[in-house]
């Protein structure tokens, strides 16, 4: 576990995905920004009893997001400490499993899109869990310290959350604090500040514009949905310079025209551009077929002309030390 601020801890899940641990101000009292991956809650529920005490729960769990990195063991921690879900209400769609977020654009290169095509899209019901945050009010609920800042672009109702007294940043998936298009790099965990989840971002302009409300509350200690903590001048500055020169992709689905979301969720989605994986792997496979085919025919042949060549070489052996077959043992080589 690693220290953002006073009263702010981040855990990383897997060295991917990392979750939080706030500090309400109140003896004892804490709530869970982000739950990780499926499978997380027991190494969740461990650092929180390290954290506090055994038996410790939160007053609440809070998502930035409904991605299955974030939302993953919300339903198996909400009914282990019997506590909320909190979202921003774009998110209740997808996280009731009435909708399904805009697909993954594979197209727009680099290994984590690669392996996008092969993520799960249907998440975990947190209809009995889930509340909707109030919209009206600034504050993060149980966190009267923070305010919360709707940052889309890479999902509808994504929160990053600020706590201004000291200038601390949670960014979601708004932007990560590593390389996040490169899986190597981010399991290398070099602190890089750049863009998120390029093959989940649905709309550019809309991500963009987030990464730039973000840059100008100039934080000094940063946690985000994936990579280190970074503190000091390095984090606003980083996060100035992507801000300024913000890196929409050459091509992919959305770069052109963003997906169009309301409260029901998908309105709009444009066209999917034709995906070159499956015609390099139709090729891949062609050639592998041909290949094995030709292996498989070259080597009954070899073993053809080995099979005639040893058998010849074997006769000539045997006549030259003066060998000849035994006769049968019964008339025809048939017993009676």
């Amino acid at each position: 576990m690693d220290t953002v601020a006073a009263g702010v801890t981040q855990l990383r899940i897997q060295r991917f995905v990392n979750v939080y641990f706030v500090e309400t101000g109140t003896p004892g009292g804490w709530v869970l920004i982000d739950t990780g991956l499926p499978g997380s809650a027991k190494t969740i529920i461990a650092a929180a009893e390290e954290l506090f005490q055994p038996g410790t729960r939160p007053e609440a769990i809070l998502l930035t997001h409904g991605h299955l990195d974030h939302l993953g063991s919300a339903r198996e921690l909400a009914d282990h400490w019997h506590v909320p879900v909190v979202v921003h209400p774009l998110e209740l769609p997808y996280v009731t499993a009435q909708a399904l977020y805009p697909p993954h654009d594979p197209t727009v290169g680099g290994s984590l899109a690669f392996m996008s095509r092969f993520f799960p899209t249907q998440l975990p019901n947190l209809e009995d869990r889930v509340q909707a945050l109030n919209v009206e009010d600034p504050n993060v609920p149980h966190l009267m310290a923070w305010r919360w800042l709707h940052v889309p672009g890479h999902a509808p109702g994504q929160l990053a959350f600020f706590r201004a007294a000291d200038r601390v940043l949670i960014g979601g998936d708004a932007f990560a604090t590593c390389h996040h298009d490169s899986v190597p790099a981010i399991l290398l965990d070099t602190p890089k500040i750049s863009r998120a989840g390029t093959p989940f971002n649905y709309d550019w302009e809309a991500s963009r514009a987030s990464v730039q409300a973000l840059a100008a509350l100039e934080p000094k200690a940063i946690g985000c949905g994936h990579g280190p903590v970074i503190t000091g001048s390095e984090a606003a500055a980083g996060l100035h310079k992507l801000a300024n020169n913000y890196p929409i992709p050459a091509h992919g689905r959305y770069v052109n025209e963003p997906a169009r979301t309301d409260a029901s969720g998908v309105e709009h989605l444009p066209p999917a551009p034709k995906d070159p994986l499956r015609m390099q792997l139709a090729i891949i496979g062609g050639s592998l077929l041909a290949a094995g085919a030709a292996w498989l025919l070259s080597g009954g042949r070899r073993r053809n002309r080995k099979s005639k060549a040893y058998k010849k070489a074997a006769k000539a052996a045997r006549k030259a030390q003066g060998y000849s077959p035994p006769p049968p043992l019964y008339r025809d080589g048939v017993g009676s």
